[in-house]
């Protein structure tokens, strides 16, 4: 790996950046925006006697600090918004952990967002591409399924000669009290292809929503593998699974995290989330420098101007061009209801029309002037008015 420390104002500057262009809103702001409107909350009774994984510790405590906050989002109002274990004005933590939620929205975009987010962080950040490996362990009927494959293989495996079932003790003895724990040892031990496969036992809709994903990753040139292996323990999760990882080391980890999303605030609520640990430097973390007012309001409207959106995200971001958009929703109204609270002087406007055109329409706010840029003049259209 390329870099074995970084401080912390370092990666509360980038990932501000990348949430802002992705459509990640901070949750330290969304707080004080609520200041008052929440309350102290308990951890919900269901979780008590439940052994979370520590990933599922840190989701689990981000949903207690949302709604403590007041911070209640809906299909209809989904919340995306980045956090982290980083105060400004203290010490920085040993171990950073920056983390990308998208809650209440159903679709595979929330997933190739949280995705894509991660992935450009931990770029940046180490210099180098991660590898995004990803897999899906479906809903709990493809999980329950999968759970009864894993057990008939363990038990034949177990019923062998030690030396001629190609696992260890430790192995099949862990397969009496977690088969999914027992898989990733198994994993580790075995080709992985002798192992059932999760992707095996899906159901109809969890089938589609992985297509869906695949197909959005391709399209938006988000390099990834499918990682068979790769399985995520616990009642916490469900559906789509992924890892980032550079030099064989995992540096990032995410899923999809409805059931536990459900505990907290008590509705039905698909989400997904990406958990960042990163080692951090000594020393006091310094107050964010004050990033420019956005200048423009990207708003797409359909899959093509989404899946264009992405490439010029980075493009964008790369040439400093103060920009803020929300990839993951989908609703026109609530992209213009973040137009309007942000005030930008500028409007872009991709419809599937523009996509398909490779253009998109820049409006004045104030004088309501539209004009029609080709995507590959874009950019320094964008900066010479930025």
């Amino acid at each position: 790996m390329s870099r074995d420390t970084i401080s912390a104002d370092e990666v509360l500057r980038r990932a501000r950046s990348i949430g802002q262009y992705y459509g990640f809103t901070p949750f330290s702001e969304l707080a004080v925006t609520k200041r008052g409107q929440g309350k102290n909350v308990e951890f919900p009774k269901e979780l008590s006697g439940i052994a979370l994984d520590p990933n599922a510790e840190v989701f689990a405590n981000f949903l207690k600090q949302c709604v403590s906050a007041g911070l209640v989002p809906t299909s209809r109002t989904p919340l995306f918004t980045w956090h982290t274990n980083i105060a400004p004005g203290r010490a920085a933590p040993r171990q950073i952990i920056v983390q990308f939620h998208a809650i209440g929205t159903d679709r595979a975009i929330a997933d190739a967002v949280v995705i894509r987010a991660t992935r450009e962080l931990v770029r940046d950040l180490y210099k180098e591409a991660p590898i995004v490996r990803i897999n899906t362990m479906g809903d709990k009927e493809t999980r329950a399924r999968f759970a009864r494959e894993l057990g008939v293989f363990f038990k034949k495996r177990s019923a062998l000669p030690l030396e001629t079932s190609g696992l260890t003790e430790n192995c099949l003895s862990c397969a009496k009290r977690d088969v999914f724990e027992a898989a990733e040892l198994a994993s580790k031990e075995l080709c992985a292809t002798e192992l059932p496969a999760p992707t095996d036992q899906l159901s109809d809709a969890s089938r589609k929503r992985f297509e869906e994903l695949i197909e959005f990753l391709e399209m938006t040139e988000t390099p990834f593998e499918l990682a068979r292996e790769l399985i995520s323990r616990g009642n916490a999760w469900s559906e789509t699974c992924f890892e980032l990882s550079l030099n064989d080391k995992q540096i990032a980890w995410g899923s999809r995290y409805g059931d536990l999303a459900k505990m907290f605030f008590r509705t039905p609520l698909s989400s997904s989330g990406a958990i960042l640990r990163i080692q951090g430097t000594s020393g006091k973390v310094m107050p964010p420098r004050k990033e420019p007012k956005p200048r423009f309001a990207f708003v797409h409207i359909g899959t093509e101007a989404k899946h264009a959106s992405f490439a010029l995200a980075e493009e964008l971001r790369h040439a400093r061009v103060p920009l803020v958009q929300s990839v993951g929703l989908e609703s026109l109204t609530e992209q213009m209801h973040l137009v309007e609270k942000l005030n930008p002087p500028y409007l872009i406007i991709m419809g599937r029309k523009e996509a398909l055109e490779h253009s998109a329409v820049l409006r004045n706010r104030e004088t309501q002037q539209e004009t029609t840029i080709p995507i590959a003049s874009f950019v320094d259209r964008l900066r010479a008015i930025a």
